[in-house]
């Protein structure tokens, strides 16, 4: 965070214009220029920020759970280590802190002198969101002081108080939206909802949602509720149609998706060996999955190759190379706009999913399994395998004949944790990569869940031969202007990256 929490620069105009509340300026009122802005024109940037904050950090914590990895080898994130004095990986902070931030509040005070419940309640959600996503990624935070008046140095609150933070404005939100009275109204909230267009019994499940993932996120705790975590599961996304899906026009790099070809961000990633493993059959029983068209790209000869980290591309330097689904060609050789746009998630229009019924479905199906109800874990497992099938556009019979094979167990005594847990990576895939390292982190990167995952040969110098298990807060906020506050939670040490954060310890 900066030395002090500023607004966009139009916002902040208002702001100051407003309460700059001389009389013999109110001559000037100009009523087709509101001096306050409502929370319809707040909403979409900070609905564009919340994608924004996943997808530029993906790119590394993508590498450090091998959903891609590096064209050349012995790249620093590959090797689970970081980029000293850089902003790299702290997109997440910058998004919960500045880009969401103070326009959350401000759209949630507006809205609440003119009883728009439904703002409230979505302004509520997408906070508790931004709490949930991001200390899952940087463990302590700045919550108690965050946003005080007049203070340039922001102690950090350990993030058991960070999660009761997010479940309770969670809870707060799910209150608000099942509001009717004063002003709220679909159309209204509509103006500004570009994901669900206003509806807020969709906006009730994915703050559900949020809830089942902090509920489950706990369970190498004691504390840990299955029963908490099935309730909140089945008030959660009922099928792909509730799915947080943040839609791009793709007529620009402005506008397009970060994964499209347009914006061109992923020249230098390939698909990883692991996910081709599970895809191809090496994993499962040796059954190809139907999604492997529709996700992954084979080289020219017809060939699907993956890499694996630290080791780089070996076929880089022939027409061969491994292929990220991008772009089918790749070669420096041949312009971006000559090259053949991609596919699944790697389109300049499509739509990046921050939340999935899939997901939903495998958190209910482990929850299920640990508490030894076997036949809830199966129905939960094959609902989220059908519909990851049906998000990746399989058809029903190719579907549906994979279900019948012999990757999929044929009886609930058959499913195994792995099992589920290796299908949720292959729904996650991309889109879903921060959720990925929630849950390999809890299950501290293990070959036993994740099998046939195995971690760098070389780890990054500093690592002390750990592996990561956090990001660095963002260097141009904190190590720059909160520096005696980093010292007081150690994260100033080279291997503050290895320190395993609250929600994985028992």
């Amino acid at each position: 965070m900066k030395r002090k929490i500023i607004l966009p620069a139009i916002l902040a105009f208002m702001l100051v214009f407003s309460n700059s509340c001389n009389d013999w300026l109110d001559i000037n009122f100009d009523p087709s220029n509101p001096q306050v802005a409502e929370g319809f024109a707040l909403l979409p940037p900070m609905l564009a920020n919340m994608t924004r904050g996943e997808t530029f950090d993906t790119r590394y914590v993508g590498q450090y759970i091998q959903n891609w990895n590096w064209i050349a080898a012995n790249n620093v994130w590959d090797q689970h280590g970081y980029a000293p004095g850089s902003d790299a990986a702290g997109e997440k902070w910058r998004q919960h802190y500045w880009a969401i931030g103070k326009n959350i509040e401000l759209m949630i005070e507006q809205a609440t002198l003119k009883s728009q419940w439904d703002y409230v309640g979505v302004g509520k959600s997408i906070r508790a969101w931004s709490w949930q996503t991001s200390t899952d990624v940087y463990g302590e935070m700045i919550l108690t002081q965050m946003f005080e008046p007049n203070r340039y140095v922001f102690d950090y609150d350990t993030q058991d108080k960070i999660y009761a933070e997010a479940e309770r404005i969670a809870l707060d939100a799910v209150a608000d939206l099942a509001k009717t009275d004063g002003g709220v109204s679909q159309a209204s909230l509509a103006r500004g909802d570009l994901v669900y267009a206003g509806d807020r019994s969709k906006w009730t499940k994915f703050t559900y949602g949020v809830l089942a993932r902090l509920a489950n996120h706990v369970s190498n705790k004691a504390s840990y509720n299955p029963d908490k975590v099935i309730e909140y599961c089945d008030k959660a996304l009922a099928s792909n149609a509730d799915n947080f899906d943040v839609p791009h026009a793709g007529t620009s790099s402005a506008d397009g998706n970060f994964y499209g070809p347009t914006r061109n961000n992923l020249r230098s990633y390939r698909q990883s060996a692991f996910i081709l493993s599970l895809l191809d059959g090496t994993v499962f029983s040796g059954v190809q999955d139907p999604r492997l068209p529709k996700m992954l790209s084979a080289s020219p000869d017809g060939v699907y190759r993956g890499v694996t980290p630290t080791a780089g591309d070996p076929t880089n330097t022939t027409g061969n190379m491994a292929r990220i689904p991008l772009l089918w060609d790749v070669s420096p050789t041949v312009t971006v706009a000559a090259q053949i746009p991609g596919k699944y998630i790697f389109t300049d229009k499509a739509k990046h999913s921050l939340m999935t019924y899939s997901e939903i479905q495998f958190i209910k199906a482990e929850a299920a399994f640990k508490k030894g109800n076997k036949t809830l874990a199966y129905d939960a497992f094959r609902k989220g395998i059908i519909a990851h099938m049906d998000y990746a556009g399989v058809t029903a019979a190719n579907r549906d004949a994979y279900m019948a094979s012999a990757a999929v167990p044929q009886d609930a005594n058959a499913l195994t944790l792995s099992q589920i847990m290796l299908q949720k990576y292959v729904s996650l895939w991309v889109h879903g990569a921060l959720e990925t390292w929630v849950d390999m982190r809890r299950y501290e990167y293990s070959n036993q869940v994740y099998t046939g995952f195995t971690l760098p040969a070389t780890l990054y110098i500093d690592n002390s031969g750990q592996p990561v298990y956090r990001l660095r807060p963002r260097y141009n906020s904190e190590f720059v202007w909160n520096l005696d506050a980093l010292n007081g939670i150690g994260a100033t040490e080279a291997n503050f990256h290895t320190k395993k954060l609250w929600f994985m310890l028992p």
